[in-house]
């Protein structure tokens, strides 16, 4: 008789077998060897018992010995257990036609019916069973543990890609920021990485929505340039411009599996946002006239609206305050462009620009403006963009007063696509700053 190993480390027995004179020496034979075991000769109670045999709570290594009438019951019963990882099981007899889906069910070690004469031998064999499922258990456990430490490598490098490319640091010093990250917010470093991936994708996406809301009034914008004859050529080319950039970022928008995986209002302010497009993009594709441009300033806004909600929306779904900056400085893009737009749409109407009029517009802007100056998500380079970008405002309002038309046009057109040029960039400086980026 072999020397019995520790019982702590063998798992209890569940044995069916019909043969009530062979389960009693069974029981005999296993007890002797040290050990535990519960056999049944009953295939209820053999359905019964492994319930729980596969539980979580009470693991056993089952052992079947032929005959079984059918094993798809047995199947049925430890699909319903489920659990943990699949424990020991031994087949002793002729192999049963649904042997392979119990291969996949559980770790199945089969016998020939022979096993039974030499007790000895099938002591030994139900143990080297149990000890070959624990080191199957350990090699999947090595195998998660290695696949683990390798996505967190491809977490890691992509992370310091990111800072690396945001603000041209070295590779050591973003290693030094997830580092840092890391013990700060007591995570792993790969969980820091994986949230700095996520972090940049949502301020892409928060970013290209707001884009959207500028581009509605850029268009608008474009052609009534046009329509004054002012640098006509270019207009007609940013138009085109204009126009398939929204495409694109819709498309980007599209694509995302954060937007699908989502809130529901997220996928339906996208789809909002996209039928208003396709409602613009029909009234700015002809060369415009007058009529025309009305009735696409009115589309133009209805576009804004859905793009401003998908702009909040996806702010509100990643939940990442930081990206308010993105949203706030975005919103100006737009605001510089409907202020051009408004004076641009005035004088084709032969309307005069009063200050009751254009005068929200300014305060919006002065205020959101006086916000990006004051917010701690900052850097040299968004400072200097934020003192520049305070003298291009001052010159476009004083364009605003310009006591000719034309001329108070063509400032206007002029400043606020410099104006629009400068909070692009900072509102990309917003996007890929460091301190949102790990925030």
């Amino acid at each position: 008789m072999p020397t019995t190993m520790p019982t702590s480390v063998e798992l209890p027995l569940l044995v069916w077998t019909p043969d009530a004179a062979r389960a009693q020496h069974l029981r005999r034979v296993l007890q002797q060897s040290g050990r535990a075991c519960t056999i049944v000769t009953n295939e209820s109670e053999l359905l019964s018992q492994v319930g729980a045999a596969h539980s979580i709570c009470a693991p056993q290594h089952l052992v079947l010995i032929e005959p079984v009438a059918s094993l798809s019951p047995l199947l049925d019963r430890l699909n319903e257990a489920g659990g943990g990882p699949p424990q020991p099981a031994s087949w002793i007899g002729s192999r049963p036609l649904d042997f392979e889906p119990l291969v996949s069910t559980l770790a199945w070690a089969w016998w020939p019916i022979d096993l039974l004469d030499d007790d000895a031998q099938l002591v030994v064999a139900l143990r080297t069973d149990a000890a070959r499922r624990r080191r199957d258990v350990a090699a999947q456990g090595e195998i998660k543990r290695l696949r683990s430490q390798l996505d967190e490598r491809i977490w890691v490098e992509r992370a310091k890609g990111v800072l690396m490319s945001a603000s041209g640091i070295t590779e050591e010093t973003a290693f030094g920021l997830l580092r840092d990250g890391s013990m700060h917010a007591n995570l792993r470093v790969g969980e820091v990485s994986r949230a700095v991936i996520e972090s940049a994708g949502w301020a892409d996406a928060v970013n290209r929505a707001g884009q959207l809301r500028m581009l509605s009034q850029r268009l608008v914008k474009l052609a009534a340039q046009r329509l004054h004859r002012i640098d006509s050529r270019q207009s007609v080319e940013s138009g085109a411009e204009a126009a398939n950039r929204i495409q694109a970022n819709l498309d980007f928008l599209a694509s995302q599996a954060s937007i699908h995986s989502g809130p529901p209002d997220l996928r339906d302010a996208l789809l909002a946002t996209q039928a208003a497009w396709l409602g613009l993009k029909a009234l700015v594709t002809p060369p415009p006239s007058v009529d025309s441009l009305i009735a696409a300033d009115a589309q133009a806004d209805v576009l804004l609206a859905h793009a401003d909600h998908l702009t909040g929306t996806l702010e509100a779904a990643a939940g990442r305050r930081a990206l308010r900056i993105v949203n706030l400085c975005g919103r100006q893009r737009m605001r510089v462009q409907r202020l051009g737009k408004f004076a641009l749409l005035c004088a084709l109407r032969h309307l005069p620009l009063g200050t009751e009029q254009w005068r929200p517009h300014l305060d919006e802007f002065e205020a959101a403006l006086c916000e990006l100056e004051k917010a701690p998500l900052s850097s040299v380079g968004i400072r200097d963009a934020l003192t520049l970008a305070r003298g291009e405002w001052s010159r476009l309002i004083q364009g605003l007063n310009h006591a000719d038309p034309g001329e108070r046009c063509r400032i206007l057109s002029r400043k606020s696509d410099a104006l629009l040029d400068t909070f692009d960039h900072l509102t990309d400086a917003y996007e890929h700053s460091l301190q949102l980026l790990m925030s």
